[in-house]
């Protein structure tokens, strides 16, 4: 790892400015800059708005922040470090634009950004300056993002609309995280900020209680995508929303691979960093946690995203302490927002880091801690909303629902390992092994009460606590950054550069497949036992890549989305299968496609609705189904279409309905 600097204008916290870089008092403030700084903050986002091309502005905007932050020491860095500050800072000035008139539009939430960003570069006179240095286990960093991105990405590349549609239809939990994405572009800021209008687009009290930070930066990413502050098509809105989804889990992937680097600091270089860099690859990629992008744990994945990258900065915190308030504000908002469970690993992180490094924050400790007070109160709000109306944690705490299980000997190992690098006398006097130290067992405390508490109440360790193994997974892979400063470091050859250089490149590429083959199960060719796959061809990624994990929604969501849905404007419920989950899912298609999430406030009656496909049921099973449905009808704003798959089905939920005084409509849609 680089070695890191300062800002200029900061005092250092664990590093030191560069020899004869102008001191504060050298460079004045210019106030004609700060006027041309201003007018291209709005000139900038109007003249590419005019031209339909906002998406551009997600560069403009993480290359200003990167060219006015002053931490790490090569381009990779800074890139990943403004990106993660630019997040928490939409993330943020999200409440901001929730309550003024122009909601996600592209040019005032940009301007408003790069306004933000001149004016605190001026003020701390600042120019921009972006380091270009390139190390090269960046190659390990983008390649793990290329090569995650290629798997998970393979089986909707090119794919028409249905198709795409039963990969994204793998689990109601997706449907549900779209939903609220969808409800924030149409009220054009956080649901919790407009409940009464973001009921009719997701099911309540989800307005209130969910925690909305991903569905609101990805609504803000779709504004600048799309050049509107409108929604547009669900059907469009689903496609797009799937590949930020992707998307986010390469980059889960490539962070944490970059986090563990980092952690490592300037003495993991070489091909010590290779093995490193390699081994946190090979564990994200053949190990269980693709199967977030199955199970529809959108808003994980990207809590786990951020979380890799808070905990990173916060165990080392090579920044000045501009930077280290900053990152780690963002840190607290963009976690907290995204995912609050996790919320509290990184306030164990925090209290640790002022703690182990309370010397540096001598003469300045009032303010940086009325600072992160602050922050600590803006990423707090969105929970004591959901707990001041709808929440109830102890109940929440327990829900049951499928599980991704983190590779527990893997998670356990690692661990353990990182155990053992902090408390070797080299590692026990630096902050970062004291660091990993406490980071290691306050996450062990939180998990194992939190364990113990789920076995007092309920008996077994239930949803939640599984979704705190994956950060617990995430700490142990970061922490490879200091368990690679075990391993002997190369000794130094002599003779030419171009000698030393390819001697450098060959062991880093031996470790690196080394690693690869002991963590990722990679075989490079070597024939499997009894011809039997081998294990990195049977990972959970590779399933995804050939298409073994897709939904059984491809007939649902054709018709849906050519035949039936086209100018129904009232609530549906979509019975195509005597399988209750799949009419589930139909249903809830069918309200996210026609903008009704939130009308259909019965939907998990239709959980128990076992009727509509070709296949004949009992009376008792009909009748039990029968009354379920008029509950699920009876829920509903307005007299709602029933889409039945079988004709005779059909024909007899008219005539029962209608007796009933239902005033549902019955519509025999065959799936063929």
């Amino acid at each position: 790892m680089a070695t890191s600097y300062a800002a200029p204008t900061a005092d250092p916290v664990g590093v030191r400015p560069v020899p004869g870089t102008p001191g504060p008092t050298a460079r004045r403030r210019s106030a004609p800059v700060l006027a041309a700084a201003l007018a291209a903050s709005w000139a900038v986002p109007l003249l590419l708005d005019a031209f339909a091309l906002d998406v551009l502005l997600l560069p403009v905007l993480v290359l200003t922040t990167a060219s006015l932050i002053r931490v790490g020491g090569g381009l990779l860095d800074r890139l990943v470090l403004a990106s993660f500050l630019l997040c928490g800072a939409v993330m943020a000035f999200g409440l901001l634009f929730s309550l003024w008139p122009w909601g996600l539009a592209p040019v005032p939430g940009a301007g408003v950004l790069l306004t933000t960003a001149s004016v605190c570069g001026w003020l701390a006179r600042r120019r921009p300056r972006i380091p270009l240095r390139l190390r090269g286990s960046d190659a390990l960093v983008a390649a793990t993002v290329a090569v995650v991105w290629h798997y998970v990405h393979h089986p909707v590349a090119g794919k028409p609309a249905a198709d795409r549609l039963a990969h994204f239809l793998t689990s109601e939990d997706r449907l549900g995280h779209f939903s609220y994405f969808a409800g924030i572009r149409h009220v054009g800021g956080y649901a919790f900020l407009h409940q009464d209008a973001a009921k009719a687009y997701m099911m309540t009290p989800s307005e209130a209680v969910y925690p909305q930070g991903s569905h609101f930066l990805l609504g803000w990413i779709d504004a600048l995508v799309t050049s509107s502050g409108g929604a547009g098509s669900a059907l469009a809105m689903t496609h797009r929303y799937f590949l930020y989804v992707l998307a986010a889990y390469a980059l889960l992937c490539g962070v944490l691979v970059w986090a563990a680097r980092w952690v490592g600091g300037p003495r993991l270089h070489g091909w010590r960093a290779a093995a490193v860099c390699a081994t946190a690859s090979a564990v994200m990629m053949s190990g269980s946690m693709a199967e977030l992008i199955e199970r529809g744990f959108d808003s994980e994945t990207i809590g786990l995203l951020f979380l890799a990258v808070a905990l990173a900065v916060l165990v080392r915190p090579a920044t000045g302490r501009t930077e280290f308030v900053l990152l780690a504000a963002a840190g607290l908002i963009a976690v907290t927002y995204v995912y609050n469970l996790y919320g509290v690993l990184v306030g164990i992180a925090l209290a640790a880091v002022l703690l182990v490094h309370r010397r540096r924050f001598a003469g300045r400790r009032i303010p940086v801690l009325g600072a992160l007070a602050a922050a600590a109160l803006v990423a707090a709000l969105p929970s004591v909303v959901s707990v001041l109306t709808k929440l109830d944690v102890a109940k929440t705490s327990n829900l049951a629902g499928p599980m991704v299980i983190p590779d527990r000997p893997v998670f356990i190992g690692l661990g353990l390992l990182a155990l053992v690098a902090a408390t070797l006398p080299v590692n026990r006097r630096t902050g970062t092994g004291r660091m990993v130290l406490a980071l290691v067992l306050g996450a062990t405390a939180v998990i194992g009460v939190f364990g113990a508490w789920q076995k007092h109440t309920i008996g077994y360790y239930s949803y939640y606590f599984e979704k705190l193994t994956a950060a617990g997974l995430v700490i142990a892979v970061l922490s490879l950054g200091l368990i690679g400063l075990m391993l002997p470091p190369a000794v130094r050859t002599t003779g030419p550069a171009l000698r030393r250089r390819a001697d450098l490149l060959l062991r880093s590429c031996l470790a690196s497949a080394a690693a690869l083959a002991l963590f990722g199960n990679v075989q490079w060719g070597v024939p499997s036992g009894w011809n039997h796959p081998s294990a990195w061809y049977d990972s959970s990624m590779l399933k995804w890549a050939r298409g073994e994990l897709k939904g059984d929604m491809g007939p649902a969501a054709t018709v849906l989305t050519e035949r039936d849905l086209p100018g129904v404007t009232s609530p549906v419920i979509a019975l195509y299968s005597n399988e209750s989950y799949y009419n589930l899912k139909s249903t809830f298609l069918a309200q996210i496609l026609t903008h009704q999430a939130g009308n259909m406030v019965g939907l998990y009656e239709v959980f128990h609705v076992k009727l509509g496909g070709p296949a004949a049921v009992e009376e008792t099973e009909y009748q039990a189904s029968l009354g379920r449905l008029k509950t699920a009808i009876a829920s509903c704003p307005a007299p709602p279409t029933v889409l039945v798959g079988d004709r005779k089905t059909a024909d007899r939920l008219r005539h029962d309905l209608s007796a009933a005084g239902s005033a549902a409509v019955v519509v025999h849609a065959p799936l063929t």
